[in-house]
């Protein structure tokens, strides 16, 4: 592996910036299986509470308070707000015994944020990912995001997935975005077999899934509602000619080598402003016109 690119992995972004807790997370342990049970301990996946209040239970539903939120994905979009957070709540920081009330409620890509900022402040090269879980649900794929940090010794990158409580399982492979993409427009799968949270499918989804990982692999983990400029709705996807798809589809294929094509990817982020200029909640296109 080149050293650049383990280089450009160990660097922090907005939203894996560790600076203010660099050195209590040097401080968590080393070891990767407890560094993965403390974090998973101090978090509830949107999914869970709400499944819990559903299923009535009261391991969770007894503690947890009806005024808190119920998903905290829309505040909590870095490392150091996460942190912040759960500080604010248990003087203790990360810790395997923090009481259910006192928990964040974030899904993977938050998840993923977190594990990636801790680390990089103990020195590994870590980039995070996102595709579809096929392990999840029966007969479905389902967006998901996960960690990589490259081991050295291996020369490979390994799988840590705090979040599903994974850590380098051959068994539990992510479907990359690109491979989904250009999968379901080959017609090897069809489209209806990924989805997005709980109900949303299709090649839009699948465009914009392909952005996500792609700014994740510039060390950008934008989160789920950055869409790019140009497809920020279904409509405008439609309306797609031949030529946007096809640079889609090269997008696509240079991920699915991300390491064989760095430098190509790392051009294409920083000069084709279709790629890179996107809409946000309070952000639009006419923010983005020259």
């Amino acid at each position: 592996m080149r050293q650049d690119i383990l280089d450009f992995y160990k660097k922090t972004s907005m939203y894996t910036n560790y600076e203010g807790f660099y050195e209590y997370f040097k401080s968590l342990p080393d070891d990767l299986e407890e560094l993965r049970k403390i974090i998973r301990n101090n978090i509830i996946h949107r999914v869970c509470l709400l499944r819990a209040f559903k299923e009535n239970n009261e391991a969770i539903t007894k503690h947890y308070p009806w005024y808190k939120n119920r998903c905290d994905d829309d505040i909590l979009l870095t490392a150091p707000a996460m942190m912040a957070e759960l500080f604010r709540q248990d003087e203790r920081g990360l810790t395997n015994s923090r009481k259910v009330e006192d928990m964040i409620i974030v899904t993977c890509r938050y998840v993923s944020v977190l594990t990636a900022s801790i680390l990089k402040a103990k020195g590994y090269s870590v980039r995070v990912r996102s595709g579809f879980a096929p392990w999840i649900r029966d007969n479905e794929a389902c967006d998901h995001w996960i960690c990589q940090y490259y081991n050295e010794e291996e020369a490979r990158w390994v799988d840590y997935d705090v979040d599903e409580e994974i850590h380098d399982d051959p068994t539990k492979k992510l479907i990359m975005a690109a491979e989904s993409w250009l999968d379901v427009r080959s017609g090897k799968k069809d489209c209806s077999y990924f989805v997005h949270g709980s109900r949303l499918r299709g090649l839009p989804m699948l465009a914009r899934s392909l952005f996500f990982d792609f700014h994740a692999l510039m060390n950008d983990e934008i989160s789920y509602l950055f869409f790019p400029t140009y497809i920020d709705t279904d409509e405008e996807f439609f309306k797609l000619s031949p030529d946007d798809l096809k640079e889609l589809d090269d997008l696509a294929t240079l991920l699915l080598d991300p390491d064989k094509n760095f430098d190509e990817l790392k051009y294409l982020f920083r000069n084709d402003k279709k790629l890179r200029a996107l809409n946000f909640p309070l952000i639009n296109d006419s923010d983005h016109l020259e």
